[in-house]
């Protein structure tokens, strides 16, 4: 049986901190082609997440906080925000489910962060294509992308890089 312990909550969360990219994965599906991906993701604010949609119209993907929050963007083709969602650990919202094609990022809120996520498997790297061509890929750009999501709010559109 696998768990999802504060033990292993704690320990994702002080990889993420340490990690350049302020992220940490933790796989329970144990192979990458499994055909659902389940996994823990620590996430530090200031972790860049670029816009991105999965294609493939089986590719729903489900978010829940197990601690911390996040700023969930859903975007338009052009970068405009059509929501913000705001989901916490034991807050009003806790988890939500994305269609697939659907552009959309994620920003941490709180040190601590760990998000359970489940999607259509098997994993398959997210290509160009998936990526919004209005988003930076890295970099001082990203940093500032990823700086302007905790102030985004319906209807504002993303700066242009």
């Amino acid at each position: 049986m696998k768990r999802i312990d504060q033990t292993l909550l704690a320990t994702l969360s002080a990889q993420a901190a340490a990690s350049p990219r302020k992220r940490a994965h933790h796989n329970l599906h144990p192979q990458l082609d499994d055909k659902v991906q389940r996994l823990c993701i620590a996430m530090e604010p200031g972790t860049y997440v670029r816009p991105h949609r999965h294609m493939q119209p089986e590719t729903w993907e489900i978010l829940l906080i197990l601690s911390g929050a996040v700023a969930l963007l859903i975007f338009d083709d052009s970068g405009k925000v059509l929501k913000r969602i705001e989901l916490a650990a034991g807050g009003e919202v806790t988890a939500v489910e994305i269609p697939a094609n659907t552009w959309h990022a994620v920003a941490s809120l709180k040190t601590g962060t760990v998000v359970f996520e489940v999607k259509h498997g098997p994993y398959a790297t997210i290509t160009e294509a998936n990526y919004a061509p209005w988003s930076p890929a890295d970099g001082v750009q990203a940093a500032s992308l990823e700086s302007w999501y905790h102030r985004a709010k319906a209807g504002d559109t993303a700066p242009k890089y």
